[in-house]
């Protein structure tokens, strides 16, 4: 099973002065439960190379035994130093595409039309497609085959209003994703502030939050196998 891994290139927290990116929990979560199922990962972002680490993210708090795992993982932080621009990239290539979140993604693949172009790809040729926390932000402008908003009519979770409430970001960040969700037709639900919640629906997987990470990758395996 080949997985390609998207991550963000925006490292400015909206006009904070402060420094954002991809959640580093959102990247190591995923990467392991693929990697030890056996699947061969590609890491793309928007701008290629290093993608920029939410500082937030690797904050004691906030790391894991796989966020440890992963930064102890020469392979792991060599091929992150080095992901490859996302508009060489083509879905033909893949089984499956990831989105990690983290803030990052608001700016910069929310609007990506490479992003757009590979998502709508995917779902033209039946491939799974997963995004978890923010990044379910990159269905903005994508397109189903049958020309109406992806989400539209779908089940879809994301990061929750009271979640981005909570972390005190709401007027930082360019739009809510619950409420963009909601929007293009998504039919949203959530499960309780920060803890594991994912949606199933078709060859569309999303999770919620950090924790929904890990849970959400192994759902995107059993589809897989299925």
């Amino acid at each position: 099973m080949k997985i390609l891994i998207v991550l963000t290139s925006h490292d400015k927290l909206g006009d904070t002065g402060k420094k954002t990116g991809f959640w580093l929990e959102e990247l190591a979560a995923p990467y392991y439960v693929f990697k030890d199922a056996g699947a061969e990962l590609t890491l793309a972002s928007v701008k290629g190379g290093q993608p920029p680490l939410d500082p937030k993210s690797n904050e004691p708090e906030f790391q894991t035994d796989l966020t440890r795992r992963f930064e102890k993982d020469t392979e792991a932080t060599n091929t992150l130093a080095n992901t490859h621009k996302l508009s060489t990239m083509s879905m033909d290539d893949f089984d499956a595409v990831f989105y990690p979140g983290g803030h990052g993604p608001m700016w910069d693949l929310a609007e990506d039309k490479d992003s757009a172009a590979l998502i709508e790809r995917a779902i033209a040729t039946d491939k799974l497609v997963t995004a978890v926390c923010h990044a379910p932000c990159v269905f903005k402008n994508v397109k189903g085959k049958d020309g109406k908003p992806f989400v539209a009519g779908r089940s879809v979770t994301g990061f929750a209003n009271s979640e981005e409430e909570a972390v005190q970001l709401t007027k930082v960040v360019p739009f809510l994703v619950e409420d963009m969700l909601k929007e293009k037709g998504g039919k949203y639900s959530k499960g309780p502030d920060w803890a594991p919640y994912v949606l199933v629906d078709g060859l569309l997987v999303t999770g919620q939050n950090p924790a929904s990470s890990g849970p959400a990758a192994k759902e995107l395996l059993k589809l897989f196998k299925n």
